[in-house]
């Protein structure tokens, strides 16, 4: 337990503010895979298990929703009183997904740029419709 709040206070000392979003991220990211539970980033917590559901299903949908509970605290811990009430009520996903819009700036300006390639592409006439649409294949998925 003593490694735990040695590493956690790595996201004490750089409380989320905003601007030092994705420095805050990587800590993060640190401390939850030093907990085991760095998948509750990426994985969704799953549909609650019916009644009649195994006994198995029911254990790993609980423990899916505690480790969830648990980051979302580590996180809300770890971040600035006034971005504590407006996230207070988010599972971990949401929040990492609103900061992602609010702070990113660099994943915004990327997107801007991918955005306007996006609008300039131009099928020459007289050109073949293929290089166009691998261009436009490519450029899509950016966004």
């Amino acid at each position: 337990m003593v490694n735990n709040l040695s590493l956690r206070s790595i996201l004490d000392v750089n409380k989320l503010t905003g601007p030092n979003f994705l420095d805050w991220f990587r800590n993060l990211k640190i401390v939850l895979k030093q907990e085991k539970k760095f998948y509750v980033l990426d994985t969704p917590i799953p549909p609650v298990p019916a009644t009649d559901a195994s006994a198995e299903d029911k254990e790993a949908y609980q423990h899916h929703k505690d480790d969830n509970d648990q980051a979302a605290c580590v996180m809300l811990d770890s971040m600035t009183p006034e971005l504590q009430k407006q996230h207070e009520h988010m599972d971990v996903q949401s929040m990492i997904l609103h900061f992602r819009e609010l702070f990113d700036k660099e994943g915004r300006t990327e997107r801007y740029e991918i955005s306007k390639e996006l609008f300039r592409c131009k099928m020459a006439e007289g050109s073949s419709i293929r290089p166009y649409m691998l261009k436009m294949i490519g450029v899509l998925p950016h966004l």
